[in-house]
């Protein structure tokens, strides 16, 4: 069935059928290839996309180096959230970590279900409520937590997600090294 992990995403959020099928007709499948940027930085975030399959990371350039901000997995929504509401260039960027599914949907597509079912409108101040609190808890964890902390919350939260995610794009995710993440992961085993 055409998008099977969003229109359950959408039924569990108490959508009924019609609704579901008026969601679903305005997101439009994407494949991104590993390495692929969903939004660059310096470029406007133009989409809201629902990650089906995959895996997404939140990073900044600085002297160089990537750093991680953010990731995203399946069934999880992405954006650049500051550019995507502001419209102004991202300061980040989102890339595929692997090969990535995302059925997407354009500001106006959102805005018109907006209009259109006053349901989709709740579920969507929910969302980006949701968004925030996520941010901000990572925010405060990487800030709070050590490394190995940070690293059991997520094998706690996310142990599919750590087994797909390759080890350099989870020690970035940590702020750690590969290395200092080889130590923790055989700390805990």
């Amino acid at each position: 069935m055409r998008m099977e992990s969003l229109r359950n995403y959408l039924a569990g959020n108490n959508f009924s059928e019609p609704d579901i099928e008026k969601i679903a007709d305005a997101f439009e499948e994407k494949h991104y290839l590993k390495g692929d940027y969903f939004v660059q930085e310096g470029k406007t975030s133009k989409q809201l996309g629902f990650v089906e399959k995959g895996f997404v990371q939140y990073f900044v350039l600085i002297d160089g180096e990537e750093k991680t901000t953010y990731s995203v997995g399946e069934n999880n929504f992405v954006t650049s959230l500051v550019s995507f509401l502001q419209q102004v260039p991202s300061k980040e960027n989102i890339r595929a970590v692997m090969e990535t599914i995302i059925w997407v949907i354009d500001r106006n597509g959102l805005n018109q279900l907006q209009e259109d079912l006053p349901a989709f409108k709740n579920f969507y101040i929910t969302l980006l409520e949701w968004q925030i609190c996520c941010i901000d808890e990572s925010r405060l964890d990487a800030i709070m937590l050590t490394a190995r902390q940070r690293y059991e919350k997520m094998l706690r939260k996310e142990p599919t997600l750590i087994q797909q995610i390759p080890l350099q794009y989870l020690a970035s995710i940590l702020g750690v090294t590969p290395r200092h993440l080889s130590r923790i992961r055989n700390s805990i085993r």
